[in-house]
C-alpha cells in the first residue's frame, strides 16, 4: 500500500485514515477458518479473526500525543467520544480486519504449546504520516481463541504499568513497543493478583499498543513444533519482505541473514536493558519480539537498590530464571531456541551459529559503549573492564540505588584536590539506602581507582558531565511511582500520570521542579504490593 500524500493528522474514523489502514498480515498469511471466538488449539494457520467484545463506559484517560501525530491521529476532543469507543473495543471501523495471532513459547525454559494473544488482538496496521507501517493492538479487548481459561481482559493496573513504561522506554532510548492510549472500560475484572486464593474485582481497562509488528519468537515455534513447515515458510517470507526488505529477497542465504540480524537487535535491546537497570521479568519466547523491541510489560521492575540477582516476578522468585543479571544469558537461551524453530529454513548449522556468535559479540560492544558512556570514559582501556567488574561487585555489598548511582557520579570532583574521602563519598550520599557514617564506605577504595582513571582523560569536566548525564537517566519509570498513578487513577485523580508522562518523556533533563520523582524508593514502598514484586496477573 502506497501514499503519496499523507495529511498531518486525522481524527480516528475520518476518511482520510481509514484509507491509510492496511491488513498485509492477514491478507498474505493463512487464517484459522473459523471465526468464533471460543478458546481451542488452532492447526495450519497464523492467526483467526477476532472481534473485540464491548464494554459498559469506555472512557480515555491518556493519550500520547506524539505518537498519535506520528500515526497522522488527532488527539481526541472527547473522553467518552468515538475515539474511545474505538480504542475501548466498542466499535471496529472499515478497513479494521481485526486477528489474534498464533504462537507458542517456552516459558521459564519448558516447551508450553500453544499460547497466542490470549487478550490482545491486532485491529489493523496503519501506514503513518512517513510511510511507516504500524500495527494497532488493543490489549484487553475480550476472548480470543487463544484465551485459553482467561477472559481476555486486562486490569487497570497492569495497563497502567504498560502505558507508562512503553513510553518511558522509548523517550531513555530502548528499543520498544509504543503505547497511544489507556482507555478505562467502566467494567469489573476478578484477578487474584498473587494467585493465593484471594481474587478481587478490579477496574479494568485497555491499551492500544503500537509497533511496527508484533510477531515474536513464539510465532515461528508453533509452526516447527506442530510440523507446518509450509505455514512456517510463508510467516519467514512475509516478515522479510515486510519488516526486513534490506536484506533481499527470501532464500537459505537471506534466512541466514535474517537470523544474524534477529541476534544482532537482541543484543542491542538487551544490553539497553542492562544500561538503564530494567528487569523484563518473563523472558519466555513468546514475549521476545523478532523485530528486537521489548514486548509486553507484565512484571517488570526498575533495580532500586544494584543487585544482580532481583527479579520483581513473583512466580520467579525461587529460581530468579529471569532476573536482572541473567538477562543476557536467558536471551541468548531464547535465540537458540529461536534457531531450533528457523532450522527447516537454515540447513547449514554453520549459519545458525553465525547467529548466535553475532548476539555475544554485539552485546559485548554494545555493553563497553554503554558502560564507558555511563562511567564518562573517553576511550576504552585494557583495564576499564576490571574497573567496572569491581564496580558491579561493590555496588551489591551496601543498597546502593542505580539510578541515582550512575546520575551522581558525575559530580564526583575528579581534581587532584579531592583525595580525601568525604569529598568522593559526597555527591552520591542520596543514592545509598543505608544512613549514617557507615554509607557508602564500600565504595571508597573503588572512587580512588575511578578518579586516577578519569584523571588520564584530561577531559574538560563539563564536558564530561554532560557526557555522562546522557547516559545516565535521572527519572525512570520506579514500581512505585508507577503504583502511584494507579492508586490516584481509581480514585479518579488523571493529574498523577499525566504529570509522570510528561517528566519521564524527558528522562536525561534535570527538571528540578520534579526533583521528588528521581528520589530512590520510600521505605513505604519496600514490600508494598505493585512497588516491590508483582505476578503475572494483569
Amino acid at each position: 500500500m502506497t501514499n503519496t500524500h499523507l495529511p498531518a493528522a486525522s481524527d480516528l474514523g475520518d476518511e482520510q485514515l481509514r484509507a491509510r489502514f492496511d491488513n498485509s498480515f492477514v491478507r498474505e498469511l493463512p487464517a484459522d477458518p473459523l471465526r468464533q471466538d471460543f478458546p481451542r488449539q488452532v492447526r495450519n494457520a497464523c492467526f483467526s479473526h477476532v472481534q473485540p467484545t464491548s464494554v459498559a463506559a469506555p472512557r480515555l484517560l491518556a493519550w500520547t500525543d506524539a505518537l498519535g501525530e506520528q500515526l497522522g491521529i488527532r488527539r481526541p476532543e472527547s473522553a467518552t467520544g468515538a475515539a474511545a469507543e474505538v480504542l475501548g473495543g466498542n466499535k471496529v471501523l472499515p478497513g479494521m480486519q481485526p486477528y489474534a495471532a498464533r504462537y507458542g513459547g517456552h516459558q521459564f525454559g519448558n516447551w508450553a504449546g500453544q499460547l497466542g494473544d490470549g487478550r490482545a488482538m491486532t485491529l489493523t496496521e496503519i501506514i503513518g504520516a512517513q510511510n511507516q507501517r504500524y500495527d494497532l493492538q488493543l490489549k484487553g479487548a475480550g476472548l480470543t481463541p487463544y484465551s485459553r481459561t482467561a477472559d481476555g481482559r486486562a486490569v487497570l493496573r497492569s495497563s497502567v504499568r504498560e502505558f507508562l513504561c512503553s513510553e518511558a522506554m522509548h523517550h531513555l532510548g530502548v528499543p520498544t513497543t509504543r503505547a497511544l492510549s489507556l482507555v478505562a472500560t467502566g467494567d469489573a475484572v476478578v484477578r487474584d493478583m498473587f494467585y493465593n486464593g484471594n481474587a478481587a474485582a478490579e477496574p479494568g481497562a485497555i491499551v492500544c499498543r503500537v509497533e511496527p509488528s508484533f510477531i515474536r519468537f513464539g510465532n515461528f515455534e508453533i509452526l516447527t513444533w506442530s510440523d507446518e513447515l509450509d505455514e512456517l515458510k510463508q510467516l519467514a517470507d512475509y516478515t522479510i519482505n515486510t519488516h526486513f526488505p534490506e536484506l533481499g529477497a527470501p532464500s537459505p542465504q537471506v534466512y541466514a541473514k535474517w537470523f544474524e540480524e534477529i541476534c544482532r537487535r537482541t543484543a542491542i535491546m538487551v544490553a539497553e536493558w542492562m544500561r538503564v537497570g530494567f528487569v523484563h521479568g518473563v523472558m519466555n519466547t513468546d514475549n521476545m519480539s523478532i523485530l528486537g523491541l521489548t514486548i509486553d510489560y507484565g512484571p517488570y521492575g526498575w533495580l532500586e537498590g544494584y543487585d544482580l540477582g532481583w527479579t520483581p516476578n513473583t512466580t520467579d522468585a525461587e529460581g530468579r530464571r529471569y532476573c536482572f543479571g541473567r538477562q543476557p544469558e536467558i536471551a541468548q537461551w531464547n535465540l537458540l531456541r529461536l534457531a531450533g524453530a528457523l532450522s527447516p529454513l537454515i540447513p547449514d548449522r554453520a549459519d545458525l551459529e553465525n547467529g548466535i556468535r553475532t548476539f555475544g559479540n554485539v552485546y559485548a560492544e554494545q555493553t563497553r559503549k554503554a558502560m564507558s558512556n555511563k562511567l564518562g570514559l573517553l576511550n576504552w582501556d585494557d583495564n576499564d573492564d576490571a574497573l567496572i567488574e569491581d564496580l558491579m561487585a561493590t555496588l551489591q555489598e551496601q543498597e546502593t540505588d542505580m539510578t541515582l548511582f550512575f546520575r551522581l557520579l558525575a559530580d564526583v570532583p575528579i581534581d587532584t584536590k579531592a583525595d580525601n574521602d568525604s569529598a568522593l563519598i559526597a555527591p552520591l550520599r542520596r543514592a545509598f539506602y543505608v544512613e549514617g557514617d557507615d554509607a557508602g564506605k564500600h565504595l571508597i577504595a573503588w572512587l580512588h581507582r575511578y578518579v586516577l582513571r578519569v584523571q588520564r582523560d584530561a577531559e574538560n569536566p563539563a564536558t564530561r558531565r554532560e557526557r555522562m548525564n546522557r547516559a545516565n537517566p535521572k527519572y525512570v519509570a520506579r514500581n512505585y511511582l508507577a503504583q502511584l498513578a494507579i492508586d490516584a487513577l481509581v480514585a479518579g485523580d488523571s493529574s498523577v500520570i499525566n504529570r509522570l508522562v510528561s517528566v519521564l518523556q524527558k528522562p536525561y533533563d534535570d527538571q528540578p521542579e520534579h526533583d521528588e520523582l528521581a528520589a530512590r524508593r520510600p521505605e513505604w514502598a519496600r514490600h508494598k504490593a505493585g512497588c516491590s514484586a508483582l505476578s503475572c496477573s494483569s
